[in-house]
């Protein structure tokens, strides 16, 4: 089967990698459409759905494509991306000392149908100083992350716990995703 990454995310071709997949990439093309009345399940799955459709779209009709949007909830809030270091540092300050919430939605689009699913983890930042969050803001890893941080990297020293699936936290859930692969694909990724 031809698989297709709707992402450019360096940790989530890691991922693929990972899962033992043969996939090629194509990156959505466009801005995302972010409509803030959604809870932060059903916004992932919306843009997960909208980078789907869109690479889907530009192929010819054979391949599986596989989307995936993450976003950090604090309550009811979301965030995204950070814009600045201004940004960042409001981010893993607000986070600091506190529980949240990691969201992905994955799309996958394939032999006629459209499948959409949304994973959680919780996460447990312990309390930061302001000397920590500068420092970690000035190695430039929170720039491109959901939250201003990631787990994976130097951020692994804030984190002492999380509830759920570890990978969902960066970026791809691989668990669910291998269970959407066997249950709506055929592709069973346990098998030799």
């Amino acid at each position: 089967m031809r698989i297709i990454l709707a992402s450019t995310s360096p940790r989530r071709r890691e991922l693929m990698d990972l899962m033992g997949l043969r996939y090629e990439i194509l990156a959505p093309e466009g801005e995302e459409v972010f409509d803030p009345a959604l809870s932060p399940q059903n916004l992932v799955q919306h843009l997960a759905r909208q980078k789907g459709e869109n690479v889907a779209a530009r192929t010819d009709g054979d391949a599986l494509v596989i989307a995936a949007d993450t976003v950090v909830a604090l309550g009811s809030r979301i965030l995204g991306k950070p814009r600045d270091r201004t940004d960042a540092i409001a981010m893993l300050a607000s986070l600091s000392g506190r529980v949240h919430s990691v969201f992905t939605g994955v799309c996958m689009f394939g032999q006629g149908k459209i499948v959409v699913e949304s994973e959680e983890t919780l996460v447990h930042m312990r309390p930061l100083s302001e000397t920590e969050i500068a420092a970690y803001v000035d190695s430039g890893e929170p720039m491109d992350k959901a939250g201003a941080y990631g787990i994976q990297g130097r951020a692994s020293l804030f984190i002492p716990r999380i509830e759920g699936d570890y990978f969902n936290v960066m970026g791809f859930p691989v668990c669910r995703i291998g269970q959407m692969l066997a249950a709506h694909f055929g592709l069973s990724l346990s098998s030799p």
